[in-house]
């Protein structure tokens, strides 16, 4: 049966190179910043309108102040667990880039607001669905997701993105292909804190001892947080932004520090965390105080759980004719979250490209039909899965 389908999946995909642009001009020319409800929502709008012509089931989910999450259903032949394409809808740039600087194309290179991160992904999950849902369906279900807040540490598509990934034979994130050519096999993991100090004011001059400073506080502290760092292991704690104080003249009765830590694992993460919160914990001067406040986390995805997709992917990629292996990154991801569930997870399935969130970003077209029908396979070659 997966050969019947796997051709005629293909042989659609073939010819779809012209639809496969036309629609990705169509999507970066969409401003679509993570805090851009109405553009973020106009690219589901556009998605929606392609997928449900092909009878691909369509389902809105709104969301209030982001973007709404969109998802997809195109049913198996047979039940069973399903396979899981992902995508976010958001940029990081903001509204007004596509009025100076829209799609435009130089040979086979695509330029572009989001053209690689990651547009060109959104469209290639868009046409492995539409080939599935014109074959007949696959052997299994197959859903998809389009979330809009990744770029921000995706507060409200998390829920919606573990929700879809329970029960999941398999979950295929299209971030765009490494420049390398490679596809991601694992990301780190992270978090981002802040961390304010609350001490006493008094005048530099004429009563300097009744003060207690904030800043010496976080100062000690940065020291301590910064000492975190190990290299050989993978974990690194950042301040990268810091701020306090009123005057020059007066002793600092408040500062901030903004930290990011980055990690290989989940374990690494919860172990890094304990120390985090004992150095905030520890008093540095006396009637000082300091509180720590989590922001967006960002969970790794662990090698472990990608290897198994790797080898059918790298399979399906040498029967259409090219070579591809895995590689790690530090950036995070969605595929974080699927993966830390123990869902057998693969990333950086979308078209070859390099320099996102630049004004230099681009996609490699000669890439799409290619990157599709190795996706494709991949989700065949699954039949066989328990």
């Amino acid at each position: 049966m997966t050969d019947a389908i796997k051709a005629e999946v293909y042989g659609w995909l073939d010819g779809q190179r012209p639809a496969m642009e036309a629609f990705l001009q169509q999507l970066v020319d969409i401003d679509s910043n993570s805090y851009d409800k109405a553009g973020t929502d106009a690219v589901a709008d556009a998605i929606g309108a392609l997928l449900a012509p092909d009878g691909v089931v369509v389902e809105r989910h709104g969301v209030d102040g982001f973007g709404d999450v969109l998802s997809a259903l195109v049913p198996g032949r047979a039940d069973g667990p399903h396979a899981l394409l992902m995508g976010h809808r958001d940029t990081v740039f903001p509204q007004g880039t596509v009025a100076g600087r829209g799609y435009t194309r130089d040979g086979d290179l695509a330029f572009g607001p989001g053209v690689a991160d990651m547009k060109s992904g959104l469209v290639l999950n868009c046409f492995v669905l539409r080939a599935f849902a014109r074959a007949g369906g696959g052997p299994f279900p197959l859903r998809a997701l389009f979330t809009a807040d990744e770029e921000i540490g995706s507060a409200t598509g998390r829920p919606f993105i573990e929700a879809a990934a329970r029960g999941a034979r398999a979950v295929l994130n299209a971030e765009p292909g490494r420049i390398s050519g490679n596809v991601v096999t694992g990301r780190k993991g992270g978090a981002s804190l802040t961390l304010d100090v609350a001490g006493r004011a008094a005048h530099a001059g004429m009563n300097h001892a009744d003060g207690i400073s904030a800043i010496e506080v976080l100062a000690a502290k940065i020291r301590r947080l910064h000492a975190l760092t190990d290299y050989a292991s993978g974990v690194t704690v950042n301040v990268g932004l810091i701020s306090g104080g009123v005057s020059v003249n007066t002793v600092a009765p408040a500062a901030r520090a903004q930290i990011d830590v980055r990690v290989m694992s989940l374990a690494q993460l919860d172990a890094v965390m304990e120390r985090i919160e004992a150095i905030v914990a520890a008093e540095d001067l006396p009637g000082a105080t300091a509180t720590l406040t989590r922001g967006h986390v960002m969970l790794p995805l662990e090698e472990r759980h990608a290897a198994g997709l790797m080898a059918r992917y790298r399979r399906a990629a040498a029967a259409i004719g090219f070579d591809v292996d895995g590689e790690f990154t530090g950036g995070c991801a969605d595929s974080g979250f699927t993966a830390s569930l123990g869902v057998p997870t693969l990333c950086g399935l979308g078209p070859v490209g390099g320099k996102p969130h630049t004004d230099r970003e681009f996609c490699r077209l000669e890439t799409m039909v290619p990157r599709a029908k190795a996706v494709a396979g991949t989700i065949l070659s699954l039949a066989d899965q328990p």
